[in-house]
C-alpha cells in the first residue's frame, strides 16, 4: 500500500492565511520567527551570537564595528579648592578655640605664681644700682616740674582769651562810623529829606537782618518814620517806577552830575505812594513817595542807593561831598 502523502493547500485569500496560521502548531511558528529574526540580524552579529552561545573565542576582526558611547567624565575640582575644603574646618575650629581661651581665661593666670613681688625684687638690688636708678628719676622729676609750670602759664594765658563773633567784628569795623549830618534842604543836589534824619544801616558788610536780606549793604537806610515824604535829590529822568521784588515799591531816577551819569534809587516805599512814571522829567525836591516797608524789609525805612556808571558807591560819603 503506498504511503500517505500529505498535501498542504495554500490558502488563496488573506483571511484563509490568517486562519491557517492560527491552526498550525506553535513550534512551527517559533521556528519561522527565528528564521525571520536571523534574516534581519547582520551576518557578523549572528556569527558573534552563535560563537558566544557555543563558547568559542570571538573573532573581532570579522565582526562589524559597533559604536560605544564613552562614559561621562566627572569634572575634577581645582586643587586649591579641594585643599581649602579640607583645611578650612580645622582652621575655624582652632580660631574658635583661641577666641574662647582668650575671653575666658583671666590675665593673672598667665603669671608665674612663684615669682617674687616687684617690691621685694627692688629691695634685693644693691645700693649702687639703686643710686644709679634714682639719678635719672630725679632729673625726670625736675623736667616734669618745669613742664608743669609751663603748662600752668599756658592755661592761665588761654583763660584770658575771648571769642569775638562776626557781628561784633562788623560792629568794631563799621559801628564806630558816625552818620550825623546837616542839610539846608536846598541846592542842585540835596539829601532825600529836607532835614537830617536817623540812619540805621550804612554801606558795606553787615549781619543780614532777616532771611533774604543782603549781608553786603549797597545803600543807606534812613529812618524818619512811616509815611514821611521822600524827595528827589537832583534834576533827572525817571528810569523805573514799579512795585516788584525785594525792593517793593521803588523808583530809579537818572541824573547828570559833575559830568557823570548818576542814578539814585528809592526803595521800600509805601505801596502806590509814588506818582512817578517812566520817562518823566523831575527836578530837585520833587515828591517821589512816602516811607514804607514793602518788599524784603524789617520795618519802615527808605533804602537809598547811589550808582555811578552802574557801580554802587557809599551814598553817605557821596552826599556829604556833593549835597548842600
Amino acid at each position: 500500500m503506498p504511503p500517505t502523502v500529505s498535501i498542504d493547500l495554500v490558502p488563496s485569500s488573506r483571511r484563509a492565511q490568517r486562519e491557517a496560521e492560527r491552526a498550525e502548531p506553535s513550534s512551527r511558528r517559533v521556528r519561522r520567527d527565528d528564521v525571520s529574526a536571523r534574516r534581519s540580524t547582520p551576518r557578523g552579529s549572528r556569527r558573534l551570537q552563535v560563537a558566544a552561545q557555543a563558547g568559542a573565542p570571538l573573532d573581532t576582526r570579522s565582526a562589524p564595528a559597533v559604536a560605544v558611547a564613552p562614559a561621562p567624565r566627572t569634572p575634577r575640582k581645582p586643587l586649591a579648592r579641594r585643599v581649602a575644603k579640607k583645611a578650612f574646618p580645622p582652621a575655624v575650629m582652632l580660631a574658635v578655640a583661641a577666641l574662647l581661651v582668650g575671653t575666658s581665661v583671666p590675665a593673672n593666670a598667665l603669671f608665674d605664681p612663684d615669682a617674687p613681688p616687684a617690691s621685694l625684687a627692688l629691695s634685693s638690688m644693691p645700693s649702687d644700682a639703686l643710686a644709679m636708678a634714682d639719678a635719672p628719676a630725679l632729673e625726670d622729676q625736675v623736667m616734669t616740674a618745669e613742664a608743669g609750670d609751663a603748662l600752668a602759664a599756658t592755661a592761665a594765658t588761654r583763660d584770658e582769651w575771648t571769642v569775638t563773633s562776626y557781628a561784633q567784628l562788623l560792629q568794631l569795623k563799621y559801628g564806630s562810623r558816625s552818620f550825623l549830618y546837616s542839610t539846608t534842604g536846598v541846592g542842585a543836589v540835596r539829601w532825600p529829606f529836607p532835614y537830617a534824619v536817623p540812619i540805621s544801616s550804612g554801606f558795606g558788610e553787615r549781619v543780614a537782618p532777616c532771611r533774604g536780606c543782603s549781608s553786603y549793604h549797597q545803600g543807606l537806610d534812613f529812618n524818619p518814620g512811616r509815611g514821611t515824604p521822600i524827595y528827589a535829590i537832583a534834576d533827572g529822568t525817571v528810569l523805573l517806577s514799579e512795585f516788584s521784588g525785594g525792593f517793593g515799591q521803588h523808583a530809579i531816577i537818572q541824573h547828570v552830575i559833575n559830568g557823570q551819569r548818576v542814578t539814585s534809587s528809592y526803595a521800600h516805599m509805601t505801596g502806590g505812594s509814588s506818582p512817578l512814571v517812566v520817562g518823566q522829567a523831575v527836578v530837585a525836591g520833587d515828591f517821589v513817595g512816602t516811607v514804607g516797608s514793602t518788599g524784603t524789609s524789617t520795618g519802615a525805612h527808605l533804602h537809598f542807593e547811589i550808582r555811578i556808571d552802574d557801580v554802587a558807591i557809599d551814598p553817605f560819603q557821596w552826599l556829604q561831598s556833593n549835597a548842600s
